[in-house]
């Protein structure tokens, strides 16, 4: 920054007062010799291990060399630090894949209540439990570790794990996982597996094996960089092998200094970044804003990321004529008010609070519903064993594969209530945009159970559905996708995804109530959760890529054309000033070509 504030400066001085050159020169060669000092390293460092990144060092060392012989200290400063903050895009997703691995070990951290010998419970840190051990997992507390249920009945929060949107509940004998969250009921549960062998330990070693595993994506520019700098070398070798004149071998290195060539992969991104983030797409790096461009697949999950990942009430089916459903719902949502269950709080949020009914004496019964006064006389609102234990007679349950809630007013049975997770409106729409642009092969990837996830896929259109999946089962899916020879874009929004986002050519998180951790694993994030975006992206992506190439046309072309034209003396005795003006024009052409992205709009 401070070389970046010395080099505006300099070119100030220079404008404003153009008598006091000197100054400006001294101005301009602090701002060379700060960002000198890193950039000198770097190619020093390359020449002893040479490296990918380490060729385009070497060519900005090599530029700032020529730039320093021909006195044209403002390129010597410039140079380095379009590069330094091109390197910056890329660290960005090195950072957020750190930031993926140490969420998900804070995740597996928590307090846990052992149950002692002699019954006493004391509150110990989940490291410490061992296979065997006892816990007491009360409402509102995280499930220490992968058990077994001893004793007790509740409605576990699976989401983390499995994804699943509907709460699981969880009986005497059933196994559960390690960071699900208990909603409500009391539960007595025997450890069995901990640290690295639960689900969670998993989870964090296969999403660091994938970390490493994942290939680097290579810029355009440095995939050329290597034969690049060997051409400049062997021209103003031969330049001055025939000529045996200083200045023209002194214009090739000056007019081979890579302005346009190492700004066309920067400014093109940077653009692209930003027209992006007009359209509520988050990319963390130019690379995987090249990578999209090359999408073949698409492997998608359900729960948050087709769905809006939340309980809805999908249907009112009354006991017979007379009920009256708006009277009805109202006193489902003043009963539903009174609990925290998930079922209870999609009811409680159909009814404005002002218009709920008031109620007294009000009980929930855990793991069954609720049961209180109200002006018209006692209600309750539950699970149909709620209304055999009140012995209120019911006719057969609707067949749904969603949560259903009865409701009873003295005694009377009144109506199902039937809430499912639903679609996302735009998700059809989202899916065939997807399907034109070429990625024909969509997987719907979820925990979900079969019967759920065929539905939903027969509302977007997606054939290939595999469901009930662990988060190693979708990294292996991801992991046959990429065997296949397909790049898939992986969506998600859990915490279960962040596997198979990590693992997928491209990873795509909903950040509209996406988890953290699955936010921090993705390539991109789609801020407010619209799919639709997701062709956005391939799109801008194409048009970043053609971009990309018209510049690196640019910049080659022009810079070789310079070099030849200073090789043959076609550039006359101040050769040297005349190629740095003519590879800075190239420079203007790059920016401007890469600034028409600026206008791309897709919001209307």
């Amino acid at each position: 920054m401070l070389a970046l504030g010395l080099l505006g400066l300099g070119l100030l001085w220079r404008w404003l007062l153009p008598q006091q050159y000197e100054v400006s020169q001294l101005l301009l060669g602090a701002a060379s010799l700060l960002v000198a000092i890193p950039v000198l390293r770097s190619a020093w460092h390359s020449l002893l291990r040479p490296s990918l990144h380490g060729i385009t060092d070497q060519l900005i060392g090599l530029a700032m060399l020529g730039a320093w012989a021909t006195g044209d200290l403002a390129t010597a400063a410039l140079l380095p630090i379009i590069m330094i903050f091109g390197h910056m895009l890329e660290e960005r997703s090195v950072l957020g894949s750190q930031e993926a691995i140490a969420a998900l070990g804070r995740l597996t951290r928590s307090q846990a209540r052992l149950i002692g010998s002699s019954g006493e419970v004391r509150e110990v840190d989940n490291a410490s439990l061992q296979p065997g051990d006892q816990v007491e997992v009360r409402a509102g507390d995280r499930v220490p570790a992968d058990g077994r249920v001893v004793e007790g009945h509740a409605s576990l929060d699976c989401a983390p794990i499995t994804g699943e949107a509907v709460p699981l509940e969880v009986a005497p004998g059933m196994d559960i996982h390690g960071g699900s969250i208990n909603l409500d009921g009391l539960l007595r549960v025997e450890i069995t597996r901990v640290g690295d062998d639960s689900t969670l330990g998993k989870v964090i070693a296969l999403m660091q094996r994938a970390e490493r595993a994942k290939p680097p994506i290579t810029r355009l520019l440095e995939r050329h960089a290597g034969r690049y700098l060997v051409l400049v070398l062997l021209i103003a070798a031969v330049t001055w092998f025939i000529t045996s004149d200083a200045q023209a071998m002194l214009a090739v290195l000056v007019a081979a200094c890579p302005c346009a060539l190492v700004l066309s992969a920067p400014a093109t991104a940077v653009a692209g970044i930003a027209v992006a983030a007009r359209h509520g797409i988050l990319i963390r790096g130019s690379a995987f804003l090249e990578e999209l461009a090359d999408l073949t697949s698409l492997v998608i999950d359900k729960t948050g990321t087709l769905t809006y990942g939340d309980l809805r009430l999908r249907s009112v089916e009354l006991a017979d004529a007379s009920v009256d459903q708006a009277a009805a719902v109202r006193l489902a949502a003043s009963l539903a008010s009174a609990s925290s269950h998930p079922v209870s709080r999609a009811l409680a949020a159909l009814v404005v609070h002002a218009e709920q009914l008031p109620l007294l004496d009000v009980q929930e019964r855990q793991g069954f519903g609720i049961v209180a006064q109200t002006g018209q006389g006692e209600a309750a609102l539950g699970r149909p064993e709620l209304f055999g234990r009140l012995g209120i007679e019911h006719g057969p349950v609707p067949a749904h594969d969603g949560p259903i809630a009865g409701l009873a007013l003295n005694g009377r049975f009144l109506a199902w209530l039937l809430l499912a997770d639903n679609v996302r409106a735009e998700a059809a729409d989202a899916l065939q945009q997807l399907r034109e642009l070429g990625l024909q092969r969509q997987l719907l990837l979820t925990g979900d159970r079969r019967r759920v996830a065929d539905a939903i896929a027969a509302q977007v259109g997606v054939s290939r559905v595999v469901a009930e999946a662990l988060p190693q089962d979708k990294l292996a899916q991801v992991n046959q996708e990429l065997q296949a020879g397909f790049r898939p874009l992986v969506v998600g929004d859990g915490i279960n995804d962040s596997l198979a986002l990590k693992a997928g050519a491209v990873g795509v998180a909903m950040g509209a109530g996406g988890a953290d951790i699955a936010l921090a694993a993705a390539d991109i994030v789609l801020i407010n959760g619209d799919l639709r975006r997701l062709g956005t992206c391939v799109r801008l992506s194409r048009l970043c890529r053609r971009t990309l190439q018209v510049n690196v046309l640019i910049g080659l072309g022009w810079t070789l054309a310079i070099m030849l034209a200073a090789a043959f003396g076609l550039l006359g005795a101040a050769g040297a000033m005349i190629a740095a003006l003519l590879h800075n024009f190239s420079t203007l052409l790059v920016l401007s070509n890469a600034g028409r992205l600026l206008r791309y709009d897709e919001r209307g």
